[in-house]
């Protein structure tokens, strides 16, 4: 157990709220995809599909602001451990913004492969980003659900790290990334 002081430095309200929007985008787009993959085709599915689409279009919207505020405003000093979780944190990290990007990018090209244009809240058309190619539509289709798992293993990394620091170190790392209290 961790007898330091917890600290008291928290993020920055824009880059909690950015943090949590986006999480909880993330949490309803990835069980949405599971769950509408595998339903036959249907007006259901083709609405699922769609709120899928415009979750992931407001992910990357929302990356771009997350992502210029991230490389122009410091976080809090990290929290005093071990060299190798600060690597393992560190890495969870960028390999986290990476994926906010490249998950829903690949899945916008996987529409425009696949002749399904994406229409944002169902009226902003999207261009789309490639010529329909049914080959480039189901390589994209791999690319966008490898992309996926690896986010959720991501995420469940990080998550159990917060925890860990939460639980068992008890050093208020959760705690400076909570929307409230302070």
């Amino acid at each position: 157990m961790n007898t330091m002081t917890p600290s008291t430095e928290r993020y920055s309200g824009p880059a909690i709220g950015a943090h949590w929007i986006i999480a909880l985008l993330i949490l309803i787009a990835w069980p949405l995809g599971v769950y509408m993959h595998e339903l036959a085709l249907s007006p259901l599915k083709l609405k699922l599909y769609s709120y899928h689409k415009w979750i992931g279009i407001t992910v990357l919207l929302l990356f771009v602001p997350r992502i210029l505020w991230r490389l122009t405003h410091r976080p809090p000093a990290a929290l005093p451990m071990p060299a190798w979780q600060h690597k393992i944190a560190e890495g969870t990290h960028h390999l986290l913004y990476l994926l906010m990007f490249l998950v829903p990018l690949s899945g916008w090209l996987m529409s425009s492969a696949k002749g399904f244009q994406v229409v944002y809240f169902g009226v902003l058309p999207l261009p789309d980003l490639v010529a329909k190619n049914a080959e480039l539509g189901d390589l994209l289709e791999e690319v966008h659900e490898a992309l996926n798992w690896g986010l959720f293993a991501l995420v469940g990394l990080h998550v159990a790290g917060a925890l860990k620091h939460q639980i068992i170190d008890r050093d208020g790392t959760l705690r400076r990334m909570l929307p409230f209290g302070k």
